[in-house]
C-alpha cells in the first residue's frame, strides 16, 4: 500500500466529496508527505507509537502548538479515510492527543473606532461601501473582493427587493447574508458611481472591479486602503484590517444580545467552536465589570 497513491486518493476524495479548497488540499498534502517522509514511506502501515513519535519530533523541532494540532488533524482525517476504504481495520490515531492550540483573543475595534473609520471615508462611496460590507455584514475579505452583481438582490424603481446578498464562502458553500439599511444605502450609492460601461453590468461582473488580472479589487489593495483609512482616523493601522472588522461585527452582535448560533450562521462558520472565540471577549468584559463594580472585589 503506497503512501503516495493513498495520499493522492485521499486528496481526490476531499476535493470531490468534501469540496475542500486548493489551499486546504495543499496543507493536507504537505502534512501527510511530511509524516510519510519521517516514517520512511510507511505512513499507511504505521501504528500509534510510530505516529506519536512523529508528533513528538514536531514538538522537539519547535513547531507552534497550532501547527502541531493541524498536522494531527490531517493524520486523523487520513486514517479515517483509510479505515472507511477498508485499507485498515483500525485507526491508530484514535488515542493520539496533540497540544491544545491556544487561540488569541481578537483585539476588537470599539463601536467608536468603527464610527471614526466611517467618518474618515469622507465622500468616497467605494470605500464606505467596502467598510459597510466588512463591518455591516461580516464578510471575509475573499468573499468581499469577489462579490458579483449577480449576488446582489434585484432593484426595482431604485429600491432593493430584499435585504440579502448571496455569499459563496469556504468550500464553495453558499449562504444568505442580510444587510442593514446603512450597508444597502452604501451599496446603492457606490453602484450609482461604478463605471458600468467600462466594467459591465452582467451577473458575473464584479461589484468592486479592477483593471488587474483578477478583474476585481485585490486583497492587498484593500489592505492598503484600510491602512490609509486608519491613519486618517488616528487609529493604529496594525489594528485595522479586513478580519478586524469581521471580528468587530461578530463581537458587537453578541454584545447586543445575539445568540451564538445566529452569529455562527451569519459568519458562515462550519463549526460553532470557531464562533466561540468571541465569547471570550465578552467574558473578559464581564470579569472586568466584576472587579470594578462588585463590593467584595474592593
Amino acid at each position: 500500500m503506497s503512501d503516495m497513491v493513498r495520499i493522492e486518493a485521499f486528496l481526490e476524495m476531499m476535493s470531490a466529496e468534501r469540496g475542500a479548497s486548493p489551499h486546504t488540499l495543499d496543507a493536507y498534502g504537505r502534512d501527510l508527505l511530511d509524516a510519510s517522509g519521517y516514517l520512511g514511506g510507511h505512513l499507511c502501515t504505521s501504528d500509534g507509537a510510530d505516529l506519536s513519535d512523529w508528533l513528538q519530533s514536531l514538538s522537539r523541532d519547535g513547531l507552534a502548538a497550532s501547527t502541531q494540532a493541524r498536522k494531527l488533524s490531517s493524520l486523523k482525517r487520513f486514517f479515517r479515510f483509510l479505515f472507511e476504504e477498508g485499507d485498515r481495520k483500525d485507526d491508530p490515531t484514535s488515542r493520539l492527543e496533540g497540544p491544545k492550540a491556544a487561540r488569541d483573543i481578537p483585539d476588537v475595534l470599539s463601536r467608536e473606532e468603527v464610527t471614526a473609520l466611517l467618518k474618515a471615508c469622507g465622500d468616497d462611496t467605494r470605500l464606505i461601501c467596502l467598510l459597510e460590507l466588512l463591518y455591516g455584514a461580516g464578510l471575509r475579505v475573499s468573499e468581499l473582493v469577489s462579490l458579483t452583481l449577480g449576488s446582489l438582490p434585484r432593484r426595482r424603481n431604485g429600491r432593493w427587493e430584499t435585504a440579502e446578498i448571496i455569499i459563496r464562502g469556504k468550500g464553495g458553500k453558499e449562504r444568505l447574508c442580510p444587510l442593514g439599511a446603512p450597508a444597502l444605502l452604501a451599496l446603492s450609492e457606490w453602484l450609482s458611481e461604478r463605471d458600468d460601461e467600462k466594467y459591465g453590468t452582467g451577473s458575473a461582473a464584479f461589484v468592486f472591479p479592477s483593471r488587474g488580472k483578477s478583474g476585481h479589487l485585490t486583497r492587498r489593495r484593500l489592505g492598503q486602503l484600510l491602512t490609509q483609512l486608519a491613519e486618517h482616523a488616528n487609529i493604529d493601522p496594525a489594528r485595522v484590517h479586513p478580519h478586524a472588522l469581521r471580528h468587530a461585527y461578530a463581537t458587537h452582535l453578541l454584545q447586543g444580545g445575539a445568540d451564538l448560533r445566529s452569529v455562527q450562521t451569519l459568519l458562515g462558520h462550519a463549526d460553532i467552536s470557531t464562533t466561540q472565540i468571541y465569547t471570550h471577549v465578552l467574558t473578559d468584559e464581564l470579569a472586568e465589570l466584576l472587579e470594578t463594580s462588585h463590593p467584595m472585589a474592593q
